[in-house]
């Protein structure tokens, strides 16, 4: 039940919002005390009550049709006009182009196109073959959501090594920034497995120095010992 003696909050909120992919909403409701009082549904032009004790605002609210067209008039065009000019305002500080990368764990295995450090979310990455579009043997990723809030997305293309070398296949990233186009080459992918056999033979090689000095070490030291007891025995007058 409301209490009505004291002190009390009423709070207001309205505005909308515009997507990357064009679709837009608007929303205006009222809260009492921080929690959810009555809402306007600007569809259907009725008030919805979040509560009962607001049924009888609802009841003045839905027959004041001059009322309720205002707003559906201000969430729908006024808004998100101005919304749109903002928008275009700050554009290049609110769009940030993904960073793309081609991606193979070993000579065998698959290839991924990695794009990520982007903002806003929207974003396709598609493969070509020859330059058409390629979809077969391909797995597309979720948009996952980056730290620093970016975002980041994969796609997977599963050929053998032969079918992509002897071919041209690029993987296309398309955002509202730009449009990348990156060709798959052996130059162009990154690995890690080509550097592994030369991190082991200088692995290898500085263990074995380590024991050679280590050896030539304790030789040189016996030695220089047996030199000294030798010297000692010399001269002792026994």
């Amino acid at each position: 039940a409301f209490v009505f003696s004291g002190v009390h909050t009423l709070q207001v909120i309205y505005g909308c919002e515009l997507d990357s992919d064009g679709t837009t909403q608007g929303y205006y409701q009222f809260g009492y005390d921080g929690k959810d009082f009555i809402s306007f549904d600007k569809n259907t032009q009725t008030w919805t009550a979040a509560v009962s004790q607001a049924v009888m605002s609802k009841n003045k609210l839905d027959p004041d049709t001059a009322h309720s067209n205002q707003w559906k008039a201000y969430l729908e065009n006024i808004c998100i006009d101005w919304l749109n000019k903002y928008v275009n305002y700050g554009k290049d500080t609110l769009c940030v182009s993904p960073q793309v990368s081609l991606l193979q764990k070993d000579p065998s295995s698959s290839v991924t196109c990695h794009a990520t450090g982007f903002y806003p979310s929207g974003v396709k990455i598609s493969w070509q073959k020859n330059g058409q579009d390629h979809d077969e043997d391909v797995d597309l990723g979720e948009i996952i959501p980056n730290e620093d809030g970016t975002f980041q997305r994969m796609s997977t293309l599963s050929v053998e090594p032969e079918e992509w070398k002897k071919n041209e296949y690029n993987c296309v990233v398309e955002h509202q920034s730009k449009t990348i186009k990156t060709i798959l080459t052996e130059k162009e992918v990154k690995t890690n497995y080509a550097s592994s056999p030369i991190g082991i033979i200088i692995g290898v090689a500085a263990v074995i120095l380590l024991i050679v000095i280590g050896v030539v070490g304790y030789v040189v030291y016996q030695k220089k010992k047996g030199e000294k007891l030798s010297h000692i025995l010399s001269s002792s007058p026994y």
